[in-house]
């Protein structure tokens, strides 16, 4: 299956013969990067921001997921978990996705704030993909983001929410989440292929290109 990053918190997954999902699509109007311009069966929103719910920059979805949940759509199994509290606390509520493409797990943490609890990690399962806030804001900050993927240990961590030449709002450089990981500079990427042949054994940080069009 294949992952492409399109800025801020959305990606788009795909594999054929199954759904295509599109998560967080932003307005960007409000956080930078271009215009989004996507397809996909399946929308999934974390929260309700501009940055993660404007789902109307994408066309032909039929499923949109906004809340916790199980769904089986298109031959992709999708769970959604509840996060950071509820509203009449104070805090921003978020779901966290994972889903399932064949027995190859993503979870996309949407602005997940802390390091999830026992339960919500038994919840999780097993964790090939982690899609990670690193650049703090309203999401993980670089030191949290490497305590939470400690706790999750993928085979592939691919950070994003991070301060970009093209991003708006106020956030830290993804090299602070690499210095908390103990690498240097990792050579971007325009996407990446994921296979059950291809997941590394020791955990690996994928820097993806946020594409333009």
């Amino acid at each position: 299956m294949e992952i492409t990053w399109y800025g801020q918190s959305c990606f788009r997954l795909t594999e054929r013969g199954s759904a295509s999902v599109v998560t967080d699509p932003f307005d960007h109007e409000a956080v930078g990067y271009n215009a989004l311009k996507l397809k996909s069966d399946i929308v999934t929103v974390s929260h309700e921001a501009p940055g993660h719910n404007f789902e109307s920059a994408v066309k032909g979805y039929k499923h949109l997921l906004n809340g916790p949940g199980e769904y089986e759509i298109g031959g992709v199994f999708v769970t959604g978990i509840r996060t950071n509290g509820k509203k009449e606390e104070g805090q921003l509520s978020n779901t966290l996705y994972v889903f399932d493409y064949d027995g190859i797990t993503i979870a996309h943490l949407g602005d997940l704030r802390a390091v999830p609890s026992r339960s919500q990690v038994d919840a999780l399962g097993e964790v090939n993909v982690v899609l990670v806030p690193v650049g703090g804001g309203e999401g993980l900050n670089a030191a949290k983001a490497a305590e939470v993927v400690g706790v999750l240990s993928p085979n592939i961590i691919i950070p994003m929410n991070f301060e970009t030449p093209d991003a708006k709002l106020p956030l830290d450089s993804l090299e602070k989440f690499l210095k908390e990981m103990g690498l240097g500079a990792v050579e971007a990427e325009e996407t990446i292929k994921v296979t059950k042949g291809s997941l590394p054994e020791d955990t690996r940080v994928v820097v993806l290109e946020y594409q333009k069009k």
